[in-house]
Parts: structure tokens; sequence; C-alpha cells
């Protein structure tokens, strides 16, 4: 059931989380499916929604920093960090307080926890209702596509998708940064909506791994992720036969008639804001999709991390 962000409907919302159901919701990033994070029953249903592995920990949403301060130890650095782009688009990962409430199920049994402060005002106004923790991940079917609006949510998960809030698309368009302060060097364990750059203005050089642990410290870590059903060809200079192509930037190559273009500026912003939606829009219509490079630098990173993903072969 799709329903309008009506102060109503959020409240109705914030009841239903705290009953142990699930709610999907708008954030600046993609729509997340949200329960109560301080309840193993509820975060099983996010588990058995997603069909996603109970390995992977998920991402807790809380309205202010004080909040998240309740619920992890943060560090100098993941302070600084919270200070700069809290509410906003990125996850810090941190050791849990002694007595954090939070489920272990959602963070996989690990004493850490991912945490963020969204940006969102319905976002905002469901934590409010709510008063608990959310955990939430995207709003689809695990390692499929994330949405970006509430149609999206609908399409992926049927009528497990129970309640949805649509407050339309979402403007950044890509999941959060998760940034790992539980070591001295600060680590990016997924690239997203807050930059490399950005960050090291704040605290100085971090590290970006080249690989990933077996067991992830956050969501997005899994090789096969994102995934369309349609098969990906990346830094595509050339379109096949039969193939779609996903464009960035001016001179197309071949001009294919089934093109959907991230932005014929070449703005990253506005790429990272088209991604998922483009995806979505060609995997209907196509078996094979072409990608055009896209520049390695600020949201290009994120924006080729989902891309690789992506065209990783599914488990």
């Amino acid at each position: 059931m799709i329903v309008q962000p009506t102060p109503e409907n959020i409240l109705e919302a914030g009841d239903r989380l705290r009953s142990g159901g699930l709610v999907a919701f708008p954030t600046e990033t993609v729509y997340g499916l949200g329960a109560d994070a301080t309840s193993n029953d509820a975060v099983a249903r996010i588990f058995s929604v997603k069909r996603r592995p109970d390995f992977n920990p998920l991402i807790i949403h809380v309205s202010d920093i004080e909040s998240a301060m309740s619920l992890a130890q943060l560090s100098d650095s993941a302070k600084k960090i919270a200070s700069a782009f809290w509410p906003g688009p990125i996850s810090i990962v941190a050791k849990k307080t002694v007595d954090s409430p939070i489920s272990l199920l959602a963070s996989a049994g690990l004493n850490t926890v991912a945490i963020r402060v969204p940006a969102h005002e319905i976002t905002q106004a469901l934590l409010r209702a709510t008063a608990r923790p959310v955990a939430a991940p995207s709003a689809n079917l695990s390692g499929k596509i994330s949405p970006t609006d509430a149609l999206h949510v609908q399409e992926s998960l049927g009528a497990a998708a129970e309640f949805i809030i649509d407050a339309g698309r979402c403007a950044v368009g890509l999941e959060s940064t998760v940034l790992d302060c539980t070591r001295d060097i600060p680590t990016i364990l997924r690239p997203g909506g807050v930059t490399t750059e950005q960050i090291e203005k704040v605290v100085g050089r971090i590290d970006i791994p080249n690989s990933h642990s077996v067991l992830p410290k956050s969501p997005g870590m899994l090789e096969s992720h994102y995934a369309p059903d349609a098969v990906l060809r990346l830094n595509a200079t050339s379109v096949f036969a039969g193939e779609a192509l996903l464009a960035f930037g001016k001179g197309l190559p071949n001009n294919p008639d089934l093109t959907k273009n991230l932005s014929p500026k070449a703005n990253l912003e506005q790429a990272a804001g088209n991604l998922f939606a483009m995806l979505r829009e060609l995997d209907v219509l196509a078996t094979r999709i072409a990608v055009m490079p896209v520049p390695n630098e600020g949201l290009g990173r994120a924006i080729n991390d989902r891309l690789r993903r992506a065209s990783a072969p599914q488990m």
C-alpha cells in the first residue's frame, strides 16, 4: 500500500514499526525498508522479505547525534564526521555501547554497528514518531537494484511492501557512504553520497581497501549486488547488436535506439540521482546493457562501485 506522507500516515507508520511491522520510507539516498532495530523478530522480517543473507548487517537510522551516541561509541574522528555531515548521506561504523539495545541480528552478531542520521524531512518525522532506532536497508530484494521512488519498492517487493510512504524521487539516488571509524585511520567500506574528498577535508587521510572481508561490516559489500536481470558490460565505447546503452555525457557510441543517459552534461550528481532508476528502465526492455565509462572521481567512485557490483556474476 502506497500512502502520502501526511501527519496521520506518519503516525500510523510509527505505530506499525513499534508493533513489529515493516514500513518502506524515503530518505535522501534511496527508499529504505524499516523495522524496529531493537526487536529481533522485526529485524528478522526484513531479512525474510528481502531474502537477504543474515551475515550482512543493517544500517541503523536515528534522528540526531545524541541518539547515535546512546547506541555507539563514537571516536574523535567519528564525532568530527558526524558534526560535519549529519544529518546526511554517510553512515558511521562504531563499536556498540555496553548497553546498546540494538538487535544482534541487525548487527549480524558483530560488536559494531553502522549508524546514520538521515537528512530527509519525512524520515526525520518518522523517526520522531517511532521514538526508536530504525534498522533499514534498501527497500528491494537483496542484491537487486535499489529503489529511488515508491513504485520501485512496490515493483520489487510486491505484497510484502505493506506500507510505503511516497515522497517522490530521492534527491541523492545512491546509498550512503559507509565509513569504518573503529580503526586508527577511518576506512571507507562503501563509497556513497559523501565523497572521499569531502571526508578527507574533515579528518585528513582515510583508507580505501582494495578487497573486502568475508564477513561484511556494512551493507553493500557483497561482490554481486545492485544487480539487474540484464547482463552489464562496463566501460563500453561501442554498442553491440542487441545491447541497450546506459550513457554518460556526450558523444554516444553508435547512438542506439534504446538509450538512457545518466547525465548528458556529464554531471556526476545528476548521474548518481538517475543511476538506479535508469538501470531499472533498461532492465525491463533489454537483456544486455552496455555502460559508458564514468569518471572515477568524486561521486563517480560510488557510481562505478555500484556498476561493478551490478555486473558481477550473481551468487
